[in-house]
């Protein structure tokens, strides 16, 4: 079946469903007028729909009119804390925003839910879509897992896809690639504790300030003289907090850091280094440091069969120039990644740049500057449908 003209066909819906979504980000795992809403565009549609316990996830299952395996789509739904500063009309004006792009991921799969139930006498097998608040640092998708949503349709999914838009890549390219498309993302907390006293006599108190320095200099050249350069390690300071005045010696020193790896051997590597490092550093200037180490999302890995499928399809449905292999991962996270730690499955971008606009001179996503072109709304609700039938009926 071929469901592109059929998307096409849908574009208005999914424009105003996209629009109403953007004016009204939520944040988190709790997004009730978001599933609120998305509730009411699957409304009437041959689903059995559920809700989370924990968060307000939407979990939809299509029974197909023959029987077969079932296949799960994802679309995450939450925004992030941004104050919008795009010039579109439909911006949002209550402190959040949709700078990432969940608002078009939530109203594609919606699309993909319409384009396939209009065609669930010929579907062999069943379809998952997988509605996710939280992906931005709240674990939804370690929450909507742990709510049973791989026994939706009452067995594992065979396959598992998800889209992601971004905002500075060429109008409508579809990007991927086979084993790390994207890094695990853990954090490093550190807090150095010396004791206080006069900036004048720095010898009479236990200064933890240079001794925090120091850790976050030895821990950039620590990724690059104990780390192999093509299984890479990113540590990056984002906080350093420390003392009140110029003359005033601190008690603490205190630093956070996000660590990118893609791989789970030096994930687990990374972070034994790290601690022993800091800790022998705080230990020399005789000082003490308290470490936590604490792992976020893993490695979003995609499977190799499933992201050749994802291309063919790609190439099938959209055209042969559409599909780009991804040469290397990306040092961003996801959450999907651990739905793919279960099922195979792969993740790929869609590019939202607008069309004949340079994709290298538009903000990236997360800015609050940040657009992405409506018109690849049909696009991507076809390429989810398509994904979940062609794989269905292989």
């Amino acid at each position: 079946m071929s469901l592109h003209d059929d998307a096409l066909a849908l574009a208005p819906d999914l424009v105003r469903l996209r629009h109403d979504l953007h004016r009204f980000p939520e944040l988190g795992l709790t997004l009730p007028r978001t599933q609120e809403r998305v509730l009411q565009a699957l409304d009437r549609l041959p689903l059995e729909v559920t809700t989370g316990t924990a968060l307000s996830s939407v979990t939809a299952v299509l029974r197909g009119g023959r029987p077969g395996p079932t296949v799960l789509l994802r679309a995450d739904m939450d925004g992030l804390p941004v104050t919008e500063k795009a010039p579109v009309p439909f911006a949002s004006d209550n402190g959040a925003m949709h700078a990432c792009g969940h608002d078009l991921h939530t109203a594609m799969l919606a699309g993909a839910a319409h384009l396939l139930a209009a065609h669930r006498d010929r579907l062999q097998g069943d379809v998952v879509f997988m509605f996710q608040p939280g992906e931005e640092g709240w674990n939804g998708a370690g929450a909507m897992l742990a709510e049973g949503v791989l026994d939706a349709a009452g067995r594992k999914p065979v396959a598992a896809y998800a889209l992601h838009v971004a905002s500075a890549m060429p109008h409508g390219q579809v990007a991927s690639r086979r084993g790390p498309v994207l890094a695990a993302s853990d954090a490093l907390r550190v807090t150095v504790h010396g004791a206080g006293g006069h900036g004048s006599v720095p010898h009479r108190a236990k200064d933890p300030v240079p001794a925090a320095c120091e850790m976050v200099t030895a821990l950039q050249t620590m990724v690059t003289r104990r780390f192999d350069v093509f299984d890479p390690v990113v540590i990056t300071v984002g906080v350093f907090r420390a003392g009140t005045q110029n003359n005033v010696i601190p008690e603490t020193a205190r630093f956070e850091a996000t660590v990118r790896t893609f791989s789970a051997a030096t994930r687990s590597r990374v972070a034994d280094a790290a601690v022993e490092l800091v800790t022998a550093i705080a230990a020399a200037h005789g000082l003490r440091a308290h470490v936590d180490y604490d792992q976020g999302y893993p490695v979003t890995e995609n499977d190799g069969a499933e992201t050749d499928f994802l291309a063919d399809t790609v190439r099938d449905v959209l055209g042969e120039e559409r599909y780009l292999a991804m040469p290397h991962p990306l040092p961003g996270a996801e959450d999907f990644s651990r739905v793919l730690e279960a099922v195979a499955g792969s993740f790929a971008w869609l590019g939202a740049a607008p069309k004949g606009v340079d994709a290298d001179d538009l903000p990236l996503n997360h800015s609050p500057y940040a657009r992405f072109d409506d018109a690849v709304l049909p696009d991507g609700a076809a390429l989810y449908a398509e994904l979940a039938a062609r794989r269905l009926a292989a």
